[in-house]
């Protein structure tokens, strides 16, 4: 489908985070997937190691991405690139909530601190 309302993007939360899929293989993408994060005040993801390369856009409030150990605090219009690979932690130290747009391509996974991986429905 070419087009996805708002509407029809499908959520998911995990860590405490909102991840709101507007483009992934159950919604006709066929190489690419993308969300918008939401990402409430104080909230520290675990880190993880990525599979495939993610770009990261903060549309609001402020992030601290830390990618293999080193960190940025982002500002609404800064962009970030993780290469596949990368140990990647998210975090939102502030008392305000941030929001950004990731893209990346279908399939990707994340590696565990413990060696578990995970692969969200949202990159499926």
């Amino acid at each position: 489908m070419p087009f996805v309302h708002a509407a029809d993007a499908v959520v998911h939360e995990l860590h405490g985070v909102r991840f709101v899929s507007y483009a992934n293989s159950g919604l006709g993408s066929t190489e690419l997937c993308a969300w918008r994060g939401e990402i409430p005040a104080g909230t520290e993801g675990p880190a993880h190691r990525i599979s495939r390369e993610e770009v990261f856009l903060l549309l609001s409030g402020s992030l601290r991405l830390s990618l293999d150990g080193e960190a940025r605090l982002l500002s609404p219009g800064d962009v970030a690139v993780a290469p596949a690979g990368t140990l990647l932690g998210v975090a939102n130290p502030t008392a305000e909530p941030a929001t950004m747009w990731v893209t990346t391509s279908l399939g990707l996974e994340a590696e565990l601190a413990d060696g578990s991986r995970i692969s969200p429905p949202w990159v499926r």
